[in-house]
């Protein structure tokens, strides 16, 4: 498959990602790499889960979303992924590619395990109200050019160029939200880095809440969005931003 397959093609954009134990990762990866031949995009897979974005025609999409709920090689770890979707005009990506690694999204923490741990899930339409409560610190857990680039209102921007340095800002701001009694409400893209991040922090004795399906679910959620989203959202791809 390669962009001019896609040629006056409608296309649906997919984005995904599960922390769930996968017992033979290898075998998984080269069962992706055959159930891929009808999109494009990019797959990580490692031993806590897979992340990835495709685009393709909508019945291409369609179909391996229901190989990936249902193949046997998978053996339901699948089942109730979640995707989210978007239109495109302009094909996204160039190529497909199923990448094998140690991670699906790297923290820079040793051992943090995200397949039985994680935050406080706020749907969409709660989002709102939590993040206007005077006692939430509303954190964007991107790149600080994304922040930039859009983000919620009265979002703190970490200032950081790398997910691996995320961190230390929070180690160097925790003491100080637990004096002041704060809650703590991330959100991120696609709601990985939330959710990694998440589990590291839930021995800190504060409470996590993270945005459910990040932005991109936020944004296909919330017909008004633009109430409380200030710009663009920076994604990685061809499209470069959405609104």
């Amino acid at each position: 498959m390669n962009t001019d397959s896609f040629a006056s093609t409608s296309l649906i954009h997919t984005a995904f990602f599960k922390f769930v134990r996968l017992d033979d990762a290898d075998a998984v990866t080269t069962r992706l790499r055959e159930l891929t031949h009808d999109v494009l995009g990019s797959i990580l897979v490692a031993e806590e889960g897979i992340n990835a974005v495709l685009a393709g025609p909508a019945d291409a999409v369609a179909r391996f979303e229901e190989a990936l709920r249902t193949d046997p090689v998978f053996a339901g770890r699948f089942a109730d992924i979640h995707f989210k979707h978007s239109a495109c005009i302009t094909p996204p990506f160039a190529r497909m590619k199923v990448h094998r690694k140690p991670e699906i999204v790297m923290l820079g923490v040793d051992d943090v395990d995200a397949v039985t741990k994680k935050g406080i899930d706020v749907a969409p339409a709660e989002w709102r109200e939590l993040i206007a409560q005077d006692d939430v610190v509303v954190i964007d857990n991107r790149n600080s050019f994304e922040y930039r680039l859009g983000k919620f209102r009265n979002a703190i921007d970490p200032g950081v160029d790398n997910f691996r340095d995320f961190p230390k800002f929070i180690e160097d701001n925790v003491p100080r939200w637990h004096k002041e009694g704060k809650r703590i409400a991330m959100y991120c893209t696609g709601g990985i880095r939330c959710e990694k991040t998440s589990a590291w922090m839930l021995d800190m004795d504060i409470p996590v809440y993270q945005l459910e399906g990040g932005i991109l679910n936020y944004f296909e959620k919330m017909p008004d969005a633009e109430r409380d989203w200030e710009g663009e959202c920076f994604v990685f791809d061809n499209r470069i931003a959405l609104d």
